[in-house]
């Protein structure tokens, strides 16, 4: 992880940097990017909301960020995903749980251990005994890796309104281990 930087972000300040980041990284247009900018505000005026970044260390660029937040059973994500929990016998998942809301790491900089690096650091400062998240329901890099960090599906397929594919809900015990 060579010329990068992983440290706490004050998110709302960066907003714009950061959905850069996954707009990229996750190929959005302009007019997701506009709703997306909304939720992430909204998100972080949430008690115990918090983000990191990763950021290029020559140019001072983000090339990585995360935030979350302990889960609460009003917000619209738990609200969803509760009935596909029930479901699987995991309903119990929502509570004392810190949630990885969004991860993206640019793909240049992809398989270099920035996102591991993120997700750890952050859920390093959860009170919470475990963390849940949601990810494309694909064999990807990023659901391997959530593998190698301990976490393991509790619901899947899960389907968000108006998202084409769908989504797993998976969850961890904290903290997350540590290669060896």
């Amino acid at each position: 992880m060579e010329n990068v930087v992983v440290r706490p972000c004050e998110l709302a300040e960066h907003v714009d940097e950061a959905l850069g980041v996954q707009a990229v990284a996750f190929g959005l247009g302009p007019e997701e990017v506009a709703i997306r900018r909304q939720i992430v505000l909204r998100h972080l005026t949430c008690t115990g909301a918090r983000a990191w970044a990763a950021h290029h260390t020559r140019d001072g660029r983000m090339v990585g960020f995360v935030y979350g937040m302990p889960n609460d059973r009003s917000h619209w994500w738990s609200s969803v995903v509760q009935p596909y929990l029930r479901m699987r016998g995991n309903d119990s998942w929502l509570d004392d749980s810190f949630v990885i809301t969004e991860l993206h790491v640019l793909p240049d900089f992809q398989a270099r251990g920035i996102g591991r690096r993120l997700i750890t650091e952050i859920t390093d400062t959860a009170t919470e005994p475990r963390s849940i998240l949601s990810a494309i329901d694909v064999e990807s890099p990023a659901r391997h890796l959530y593998r190698t960090l301990g976490y393991r599906d509790l619901a899947r397929p899960v389907h968000f309104p108006s998202a084409p594919r769908p989504y797993a809900v998976m969850g961890a015990p904290l903290p997350l281990p540590r290669p060896e």
